[in-house]
């Protein structure tokens, strides 16, 4: 169950939300009492704090049913990441394009949203050959939607931004350990040595995890949570998914990363298949191995993007999770990956070779 001040979810203003709650009851004409709100903490969320409130429905004076719906509290430092009013209108516009959750209600710490009756998924599911390619063609379906704002890249000037707070942030020791002087310098050579391909540029999910895919009894595919949502080259966002394999948050230590879970050639090979192919056309082999390939490289910005989060989200958030833990791993997968993924492309100087060997990396 979820932490409770006065009866309600710590941290947030409970009259601002009752106020909410009782409004949305109304208007769907539920007896709304109080004393029989259920309130359950859903574990798996690292941005924000999520929570399912339920309260009884009546017929003729009778309780017969439940109205479910979703509160989010926003985490403390979360604006650092996005641009929390861009966020609640990308949310607004998804649901508008008919994919995810409707937006009930805002409140100061947060919102409330419908609730999506479906599993989420566990992390032994993006295993499952079925539910696999169900995703890849949910996600070719996201990409294809044409959404308001700048169609660029986000990717790069966000990881810049970060960058800077993460210097003003850390101590000189971590500065030091996390080769933060340096890292605007790789960002830089990263950009230039994977935009030289052509990328297509789609709106992406940006954070597909586990936790923001859900099932139903259907087996039908809704995405949730587009707080990291943005413009970005398609193969970063399959990149993404790709390393997200790699976790479970619901151990007893979820921050720890398991790369021996990482999708094997076969099991890319046939998402990117799926996810080609889903729009009714079958892909050439080239076509799927350019892609396969592009992907690759894209999980070094992935695993720079996420170190530099955990990094940040350290010193801001109080979420019980080991982000600077999570953070050293993916900025250990980015040395250890570079050379391999690369082969010497960005002219890797004294001084790479340098931090990769303290990294534990083979040049």
């Amino acid at each position: 169950m979820a932490v409770k001040i006065n009866g309600f979810i710590e941290g947030t203003q409970p009259d601002e939300l009752m106020k909410l709650l009782l409004s949305l009851a109304s208007n769907w004409g539920d007896v709304y009492d109080t004393n029989k709100l259920k309130v359950v903490h859903l574990s798996g969320a690292m941005t924000n704090v999520v929570y399912r409130i339920t309260w009884p429905k009546y017929t003729n004076g009778t309780e017969n049913d439940e109205r479910t719906v979703l509160v989010r509290i926003y985490g403390e430092g979360s604006d650092i990441f996005f641009d929390r009013e861009e966020e609640i209108r990308t949310f607004e516009s998804i649901s508008t394009h008919g994919h995810g959750p409707r937006l009930l209600g805002q409140f100061p710490q947060g919102r409330v949203e419908e609730f999506i009756h479906a599993k989420t998924l566990s992390a032994c599911d993006l295993r499952d050959p079925e539910i696999s390619a169900l995703i890849a063609a949910k996600m070719r379906e996201f990409h294809k939607l044409d959404m308001p704002g700048t169609k660029n890249a986000v990717l790069w000037p966000r990881m810049r931004k970060w960058v800077t707070k993460a210097r003003s942030l850390c101590s000189p020791e971590q500065a030091k350990e996390f080769q933060l002087e340096i890292l605007e310098n790789e960002i830089d050579k990263l950009e230039k040595e994977l935009s030289k391909s052509h990328q297509d540029i789609v709106f992406c999910h940006n954070d597909l995890q586990y936790g923001n895919v859900m099932i139903d009894d259907t087996r039908t595919i809704t995405l949730i949570d587009y707080e990291y949502a943005s413009y970005n080259p398609v193969a970063y966002d399959l990149a993404n998914h790709f390393c997200e394999w790699a976790a479970d948050y619901h151990t007893d230590t979820p921050h720890v990363l398991d790369y021996n879970r990482y999708p094997d050639l076969e099991e890319r090979r046939r998402f990117v298949q799926s996810y080609l192919s889903s729009a009714g056309n079958q892909p050439r082999d080239d076509e799927v191995d350019l892609l396969i390939e592009d992907v690759e490289k894209y999980t070094l910005a992935n695993h720079l993007f996420w170190g530099l989060w955990g990094l940040i989200s350290g010193y801001v958030t109080r979420i019980d999770f080991d982000y600077i833990e999570y953070a050293r791993q993916r900025f250990g997968q980015y040395w250890l990956r570079k050379p391999q993924l690369l082969k010497g492309k960005m002219g890797i100087s004294q001084e790479d070779s340098k931090i990769e060997q303290a990294n534990g990396v083979a040049t």
